[in-house]
């Protein structure tokens, strides 16, 4: 069912404006971001006409958008992702650790979003790695699945990863599983600590090989000696890593990550108004606790459109990545192996007779199929509404 609001509303109404006003400040991709979500769904995109099989009850389906910035297009999206991961998922338990950039560099990050993005996957990832071989710990390869999220619930610029981590790992000769306890994974204080060495070093050497940009307020950090001055903080400071009880089972695995990996800065479900006093959405305050967390807030239209752009990642950039046992040249293989150790059944086989699963909703006059009557193309309408009789003509098999 339709929201009442949406983003792309906002962006209709407001989009051209905002445009004539921030055009020179906008990037290529964050107009198309925008263009994509303003005409998704709608007869810019095309469409075709869909008629029950039994009723003759007709309907016009416009065609999505597919960015992935879209909230409207992530359902699809995640569904398809989740079915092709599915076959990874092993009968052991799962645990979810976050590694989160400390503010003082979220900002440098917000200037090299690309490059510090990139750094933030690999040294989680690194620091997960070493932490888990070391015997000292759990002397195993482990797997990860980890996902890119840069916002906060009030869209405000919070880089942070989200890893699922299966409980355990292969040993280093590949001989035997070892399973880590029940309720722990690996020492978040430890990860912590290497997370903040190898990024501090990496971003570094970034910063001494000239790849690192910065503008406006925060152009005199070019300056290696102020650069390194506001990094010293944060050498000192904890580097949060947070490490969640581990999940009931695969299905609660699947059921997490349908939410966390396809996700949005903001879904249109929290959308309440939309006005000229600006956009009112809810956030959670995770500063508070209980009932009390759950908070509204009203943001001027620009301000609400511009914290919306602030999470458009760069083009080709990749807000998925698998490491380890999971990574794509060896996965199968890994996986494979870790269900032999585990003496776990092989997921069942595709069958390719398997009819395609029809994702088009069903008639909601009496329940029965929808078929394809008529196909139209971008910026076109269909010719006309279908008279009942010549439906059931089209529909007779």
């Amino acid at each position: 069912m339709r929201t009442s609001i949406e983003v792309a509303d906002i962006f209709r109404s407001a989009g051209p404006a905002y445009r004539q006003v921030h055009g020179g400040h906008l990037s290529l991709i964050q107009l198309k971001v925008m263009s994509a979500i303003e005409h998704c769904r709608t007869a810019v995109l095309g469409g075709h006409v869909e008629a029950c099989e039994d009723c003759g009850e007709w309907r016009i389906a416009y065609n999505s958008c597919r960015n992935r910035h879209c909230p409207k297009c992530q359902g699809a999206a995640a569904r398809t992702w989740l079915a092709e991961r599915e076959a990874d998922l092993l009968p052991v338990g799962y645990f979810h650790v976050v590694f989160t950039l400390p503010v003082e560099v979220a900002a440098i990050a917000f200037y090299n979003k690309a490059l510090v993005y990139d750094l933030l996957f690999k040294t989680a990832s690194e620091a997960m790695l070493t932490i888990a071989a070391d015997p000292k710990h759990l002397g195993a390869r482990i797997g990860m699945t980890a996902v890119l999220h840069t916002w906060g619930s009030a869209m405000t610029h919070h880089p942070h990863i989200h890893m699922i981590v299966p409980g355990g790992g292969i040993v280093i000769d590949g001989s035997r599983w070892i399973s880590s306890r029940p309720a722990f994974l690996l020492p978040a204080r430890v990860l912590g600590k290497l997370f903040r060495r190898l990024f501090l070093t990496r971003l570094l050497q970034l910063h001494d090989a000239g790849r690192l940009a910065f503008f406006g307020s925060a152009a005199h950090l070019t300056d290696r000696r102020a650069f390194v001055r506001h990094l010293s903080p944060v050498h000192k400071k904890r580097w949060v890593v947070y490490a969640k009880a581990p999940f009931a089972g695969p299905e609660a695995v699947l059921a997490y990550l349908s939410r966390y990996t396809h996700r949005v800065a903001i879904s249109n479900s929290r959308l309440i108004a939309f006005n000229e006093t600006g956009v009112t959405f809810r956030y959670k305050d995770y500063r508070r606790n209980g009932s009390d967390r759950q908070q509204i807030m009203t943001l001027a239209t620009d301000e609400f459109i511009r914290r919306f752009l602030l999470h458009v990642l760069p083009r080709g950039f990749h807000r998925i990545r698998h490491y380890g046992l999971l990574a794509g040249s060896s996965r199968k293989t890994s996986i494979a192996r870790a269900r032999e150790l585990l003496n776990a059944a092989p997921p069942p086989a595709d069958n390719p007779a398997d009819e395609p699963i029809d994702i088009r909703p069903p008639c909601t006059c009496c329940g029965g199929r929808m078929i394809v009557i008529e196909v139209f193309k971008r910026w076109r309408q269909p010719r006309g509404p279908p008279d009942k009789a010549a439906t059931n003509r089209e529909c007779t098999p």
